[in-house]
């Protein structure tokens, strides 16, 4: 008996002293793992398979806590976890860092999930949107931390957990903010691991969470080498693919709002977003008035030699027997200032982009390049734009857009693009909720078919039968 009740109070004591302690052990560590942040793929996905077991077991109330935690730590921490990004990438703007976070508040949460009915002569059926369980998660250097938050808004609104392999060279803010993320839930609800992280991502890491057995779900923000990767997976994969968002500007647009909108979406975070503005198709008409309005809105335009110096920088020619130039990743994502400065141009103050004319051969134009230049070609008519924009987005039915006040035109170019955002008189963002109508989301699934991603992306439809009863009319 003796024994018995020493044995308890150690217990005890032990319970008390992990209270006392905020939950985490002696050694740093918080149960198996640093926050969610692990060193085997294999630890990662039994940690959120007990999270995912321990959510199910919680009311959807607690769902509703969690994505609110999630938000609130991005809105009030975006300045410094935005800084911090920037620090360990050196890609994009820290403005614009900051704002990504700030906008996570957008991604919708637990109000998507919805209850379908049908009442009839044979009762009542009731279709509900259920969780997968543990999904696995591939993240893109562009967009980090934000795209980490969002899917996991959009995943355990769902009811999911999930396990994150980081693209390496943003691994850093991408465990930081996994970590956050798990001490804000925990302390709101105590759950622990909803989103677990490989510390130190590899491909082979990738490849361990595409064939785990622990993994029921994938879903890839990247580049086409872990897409094509994703795709080939035997287990069902939610792909956001590459994009090369094409831009028509016809004689009936208004000139000064293309310009402004051209400014806005291809110079965000120094034009590092998929659904960025990457080139214009302008009619011969207003060409020239175009390229006069983009100075007003923080437009730098650069001459013929200035371009063709910037594009030798930007792009190696074309190697065995590929048609694509290679990309100088060293100056993706870099301000409009540096790219300037590297070919002798010293660009004004509150310079957001570089532009210039180009003709259709030049590399800026069919290579996804993620710069803040964008080249600017002529075209005979609408429908030339149309299909120039057409070739150069290579089918890869991401994002387009037209400027224009004829309908025609916006239903021509609508049903030719097939893109699953099209956006028409406003910036690329507006296909986002930002500035237009709709919602936000950093994961756009493009050739796996399910567009702008939200909860119910991650939910699969359980139908419940009841046979004879509950027909009260």
């Amino acid at each position: 008996m003796q024994a018995t009740e020493q044995a308890i109070r150690q217990v005890v004591q032990e319970v008390l002293a992990q209270l006392g302690n905020g939950g985490r052990s002696t050694n740093g560590t918080h149960r198996n793992g640093d926050w969610g942040v692990f060193q085997t793929v294999d630890d990662a996905v039994a940690a959120a398979g007990d999270g995912f077991k321990a959510l199910s077991q919680r009311p959807v109330s607690d769902r509703v806590k969690i994505v609110q935690c999630i938000k609130q730590l991005c809105t009030a921490q975006a300045e410094e976890l935005g800084r911090l990004e920037l620090e360990e990438t050196g890609i994009g703007r820290l403005d614009h860092k900051i704002q990504k976070l700030q906008i996570i508040e957008l991604v919708p949460g637990v109000e998507f999930l919805k209850c379908d009915a049908l009442s009839g002569d044979h009762g009542l059926t009731v279709t509900e949107y259920a969780p997968f369980g543990v999904i696995g998660k591939i993240t893109p250097v562009t967009h980090s931390l934000p795209t980490l938050a969002s899917n996991a808004i959009s995943m355990i609104a769902g009811g999911n957990t999930l396990v994150c392999n980081p693209h390496p060279a943003g691994r850093l803010i991408a465990c930081e903010g996994a970590r956050r993320i798990n001490r804000a839930i925990y302390e709101a609800t105590g759950l622990e691991n909803l989103v677990t992280i490989i510390e130190n991502p590899t491909i082979e890491t990738a490849n361990e969470i595409f064939a785990h057995r622990g993994v029921r779900l994938i879903c890839v923000t990247g580049g086409p080498f872990v897409a094509r990767a994703a795709m080939a997976s035997s287990k069902r994969a939610i792909v956001a693919g590459p994009g090369n968002p094409p831009v028509v500007v016809d004689e009936t647009a208004d000139i000064d709002n293309a310009a402004r909108s051209i400014i806005t979406g291809g110079a965000f975070d120094n034009n590092l977003l998929c659904i960025g503005e990457k080139e214009v198709f302008a009619v011969e008409s207003i060409f020239d008035e175009l390229l006069s309005a983009m100075p007003r809105h923080g437009g730098y335009q650069l001459n013929c030699q200035q371009i063709d110096q910037l594009t030798k920088l930007a792009f190696d020619p074309p190697k065995d027997g590929s048609d694509h130039h290679t990309l100088n990743r060293d100056l993706v994502g870099k301000d409009a200032s540096v790219l300037a400065e590297l070919i002798g141009v010293q660009v004004p103050a509150g310079t957001d982009l570089l532009y210039g004319e180009t003709d259709e051969s030049n590399p800026f134009v069919p290579e996804e390049q993620m710069m803040p230049f964008v080249p600017f070609v002529r075209c005979r008519n609408a429908m030339h734009g149309i299909e120039l924009a057409k070739e150069h987005e290579h089918n890869f039915r991401h994002t387009s857009i037209i400027h224009t006040r004829e309908v025609r035109n916006m239903t021509t170019m609508g049903r030719e693009m097939d893109t699953t955002l099209f956006v028409k008189n406003g910036p690329s963002s507006a296909g986002l909720g930002l500035g237009g109508e709709g919602y936000l989301s950093f994961s756009i699934a493009t050739p796996t078919g399910e567009g702008i991603t939200s909860p119910l992306t991650f939910t699969r439809q359980r139908r419940c039968a009841l046979v004879d009863d509950l027909r009260i009319i």
